[in-house]
Formats: structure tokens, C-alpha cells, sequence
């Protein structure tokens, strides 16, 4: 029985080490075939270079993980480095000291400079970036870099050193187009700003701080983002957390396909990976209309628009929750012209839904005069679509209300009421005239007590209330007969100022 076993034993550990063999011949074979042969649709080959079957691997390897070498190398030569130099003048410092012999010898002239009261002129240098949008040498940056700029430099990734010249700016949406005359340019597509996605990735191409050339990578952070500035009051900015510093103005923002979608622009200072850049699709219109006139002409409405709240809806009988109503109407104006009226409340903007007063504002500023633009609006619980041919906004620069004149003495005081907090007197035509008034109907705001509905409604000394829920107000009986329940809720059209609002609060 022992031999018997011995026997078996031998023979399983002699099978187990020849099947180890057999596998160890097999992967030795199979990894010499790899590394000399490729297989192809054709059958097999034989490699020219024993490596290349698996260098092919490799290098498919590191495409997959660094998507942005191949947009760098194909990117980077359209994007320029600008630099500025801008003459200003400055005033001379006065010299606190000056007649204090003690101070003088330490802040005299070397310190404040000669005291001779006439300004001197310096030269102030700047840097930005932006890139080529044609081989006419037509180059897209933002307008802060080159706005006061009397001699403009680019230099390209090549080296060359160009002079530039504006051929136009646009302050409003911080665009400029600047020239260079010059062959065999690089230029960067243009995307579509409007198919980006938030999580896409992007590269960022620039100058900051004087390091050219620049690159740094993220996301689309965020959409349709408004930012409010000293210097910048813009909806539709494109965030993104790729690095941007001073010296990025202007410079493009590009996506996987190398496409440009986002001119970089600006950043919040005290923040980390939040930055700005203009959609390319704004400044694709923009672009074009300041290459065929060295300047926009953007689109006018003629139309004051104000927030829809919950209490308007509630006091106006409002159909929809969100958009945005028509609180004035200026004369002669295109929505005057094409029918657009007060208390019209605004749901959609060609293709753009409206969803608040803001989006009624970029809407329009995102189109240039001329344009035919179809309005969605609701009008007495009605819905329907004005088209408006808008106007050029700088047909209205200087506009303004005719003034009356004053007119000291007049009449005696009218008679003084007051309901919820809000004081009112009877307007009339001498009244208006007398107190400079841009209305002689309804009835005039003389006072607000605080913490009355009046001030919740947020009305002011001066104020014309002209309607109260849409009825007409033309008398002092008019007023107390709309105003008789005080805890209904209540909607108000006032005048302020030559301009018509509405105004409401919720009942209490």
C-alpha cells in the first residue's frame, strides 16, 4: 500500500511541474512575438523596430492622461503678450514741511519733489494678454489692458516683437480689438461658449505677472455669473477655477477640442481658484461689429424693467412667478414704437428665458441694433409675443426728462391724509410745476412714518402714486377708497424722479 503511494505522488508533483513549464514557455514566446510583431487589420507584421509595438502602447497611454500637451503646442503660439506704455500726468506733492527747516532738510524736494506747482508728465507701463483671431492679424484682449495706451507691443511665442494699433474698444463688456501687421500668423478657433458645460475642463493661456506664456488647467466652475465692480457691471461670465493672476487679462480661456471659449478677465483678489472670463460667443458680436466700425452698436430696448416679486404677483394678479415687468416705457423709444407697455410682464427674450430683471438687461445687451427680436410677454393675464427691431443705445446718450422750472410763492398748502403710515396730498398741474414734479396726476408722498407699510413698501418723501392695485388714482377720494382695507395686500404705481415703478408689499 506504501509503495502504491509513493507511486501517485510522484506522479501528480511531475504533471503539476511540467503544466508550470508548458505556462513559462508560453508567456516567454508570447512576450517575444509582442515585442517583434504588430498585429493589424491585415493579419500580422513584422516590426521594424523591436520596440514599437510597445512604445505604440506607451505613448497611447500618455495621450489618455495628458490631454493638454497637444493643446498647449497647438494653442500657445496665437496667444500674444501684450505690453503698454500710457502718458500721464501728475500733479506735484505739496510739501507739508515746507518752512520748517528741521523737516526740510529730511522731506525736501528729493522727497516730494520739485515744489514749483507745474504737473510732469511720466510714462506708466502695463502687461496683458490676448490671442489672434485672424490672419489679418486682428487680436482679441480686454479693453482695460489697452484702454489709455499710447504705444502697444506684442511679442509672440516665436519672438517677434510687433507694434500694434487699436481698431476698437468696447468699455461695457471690457472688449478690445487691437492690429498687427504681419505673415504667416497663428490663429486660435473660436468655440461656441454656449455648448460649455460646467465641469468641463480648460486651459488658461497668458502673461502673469510677466511670466510668458503661461499655462494653467481647471474647470468651468460656473455659468452666467454677475459680477459687480468699481469698473466692471457684467452678467454672463464664465467662472473657472484655472489659475488666473494679474497680467491674464485678455488671454484665452480653451477647452479639450482647443477651442477658444472665454476671454480671461477677472478675479476676486482675496480668493482662491474663482476667476472671469467673457464668453467667446458675446465677443464674437462684439468683435465683428468693432472690426467693421471701431465701435458697438449694441442694441436698445427703451424699456425700464423692475424684479417680479411674490406680493406683484400677488397684488396684480400676475399668471407666471418668474420674470420680469416693464415699470416704464421711455418715449419714442423702440418698445414704444413695436407696443411694448407698462405693467407688461417679460417671460422670455428671443431664445433667453427670463427669470429675472437682470436677465432682460443681458438679453438685450447680448444683441446689437437692428436686430429683430421676438419678446414673450403676459398682458392682463394674456400671453403674447411682441417683435422689436431694437434701437442703438447711443441714439439715447444725454436723454433726459424736460425740467420744469421752479416756481417760488404759489399756492396755499393742499389738504394733508394719511393711511398706513404714508402722508399724500392732491397733485395738479400747478402743484407739479411748483415742486418741479415730472407728473400732475395722482397723489404726492409728503412723509413715511417709520415702520409703516409705506416704508415696507419702501415709498419716499416726493413720490407720485399714480396707481393702487391698477386702478387710476386722480383724487384724494380715489386714494382712501383703494386704501380702505390696510391689511389687504397692495400694489402701487408710483413716478420718482421721472421714472414709473412698481411698488408692493404682502398683507400683514
Amino acid at each position: 500500500m506504501g509503495k502504491i503511494d509513493w507511486y501517485e505522488g510522484f506522479k501528480k508533483v511531475g504533471t503539476a511541474a511540467a503544466a508550470a513549464l508548458i505556462l513559462f514557455f508560453g508567456g516567454a514566446c508570447g512576450s517575444y512575438i509582442a515585442a517583434r510583431y504588430n498585429v493589424t487589420a491585415g493579419g500580422i507584421e513584422k516590426a521594424e523596430n523591436p520596440q514599437e509595438a510597445g512604445a505604440a502602447v506607451a505613448s497611447q497611454g500618455f495621450s489618455q492622461k495628458n490631454p493638454y500637451v497637444e493643446i498647449v503646442k497647438k494653442s500657445s503660439p496665437a496667444v500674444v503678450n501684450i505690453d503698454v506704455e500710457t502718458t500721464v500726468t501728475r500733479q506735484p506733492m505739496p510739501n507739508p514741511f515746507k518752512g520748517n527747516p528741521l523737516f526740510e532738510e529730511f522731506f525736501g524736494e528729493d522727497f516730494f519733489g520739485p515744489q514749483n506747482g507745474k504737473p510732469r508728465k511720466e510714462t506708466r507701463r502695463g502687461k496683458g494678454s490676448g490671442f489672434i483671431v485672424s490672419k489679418e492679424g486682428y487680436i482679441l484682449t480686454n479693453n482695460h489692458v489697452v484702454e489709455d495706451a499710447d504705444k502697444i507691443k506684442v511679442t509672440l511665442l516665436d519672438g517677434r516683437v510687433l507694434e500694434a494699433k487699436k481698431v476698437g474698444q468696447d468699455p461695457t463688456f471690457d472688449i478690445a480689438v487691437i492690429q498687427v501687421n504681419a505673415k504667416d500668423l497663428p490663429v486660435l478657433p473660436l468655440g461656441d461658449s454656449n455648448e460649455t458645460q460646467v465641469g468641463e475642463q480648460v486651459v488658461a493661456i497668458g502673461n502673469p505677472h510677466g511670466f510668458e506664456n503661461t499655462v494653467t488647467a481647471g474647470i468651468i466652475s460656473a455659468k452666467n455669473r454677475t459680477l459687480q465692480a468699481a469698473d466692471v457691471n457684467f452678467q454672463g461670465f464664465l467662472q473657472t477655477d484655472a489659475a488666473i493672476n494679474p497680467g491674464n487679462s485678455g488671454g484665452p480661456l480653451i477647452d479639450l477640442d482647443g477651442n477658444v471659449i472665454g476671454i480671461n478677465t477677472a478675479i476676486i483678489p482675496y480668493a482662491q481658484g474663482i476667476g472671469f472670463a467673457i464668453p467667446i460667443n458675446m465677443a464674437k458680436q462684439i468683435m465683428d461689429d468693432l472690426i467693421k466700425h471701431g465701435e458697438v452698436r449694441r442694441g436698445w430696448l427703451g424699456a425700464t424693467v423692475q424684479p417680479l416679486t411674490a406680493s406683484l404677483v400677488e397684488s396684480w394678479k400676475i399668471p407666471v412667478k418668474e420674470g420680469s415687468i416693464i415699470a416704464d416705457v421711455q418715449k419714442n423709444s423702440p418698445a414704444e414704437k413695436y407696443g411694448l407697455q407698462r405693467g407688461d410682464v417679460i417671460v422670455k427674450v428671443g431664445d433667453s428665458v427670463i427669470k429675472n430683471s437682470e436677465d432682460v438687461v443681458f438679453a438685450v445687451r447680448n444683441r446689437l441694433a437692428g436686430d429683430l427680436v421676438p419678446i414673450e410677454i403676459y398682458r392682463d393675464g394674456k400671453k403674447m409675443t411682441v417683435e422689436v427691431k431694437l434701437g442703438d443705445i447711443d441714439s439715447v446718450k444725454g436723454a433726459r426728462r424736460p425740467s420744469r422750472s421752479k416756481r417760488h410763492g404759489g399756492e396755499s398748502a393742499p389738504q394733508e391724509v394719511s393711511r398706513m403710515g404714508i402722508s399724500v396730498v392732491q397733485n395738479s398741474e400747478s402743484f407739479a410745476e411748483e415742486h418741479d414734479l415730472a407728473e400732475s396726476g395722482g397723489v404726492v408722498v409728503t412723509g413715511v412714518e417709520p415702520g409703516s407699510k409705506g416704508q415696507k413698501l419702501g415709498l419716499r418723501r416726493g413720490d407720485i402714486i399714480l396707481e393702487v392695485n391698477r386702478k387710476k388714482i386722480d383724487s384724494i377720494e380715489d386714494w382712501e377708497q383703494a386704501t380702505a382695507n390696510e391689511k389687504a395686500a397692495i400694489g402701487l404705481l408710483i413716478s420718482r424722479k421721472g421714472q414709473t415703478l412698481f411698488m408692493s408689499a404682502d398683507d400683514e
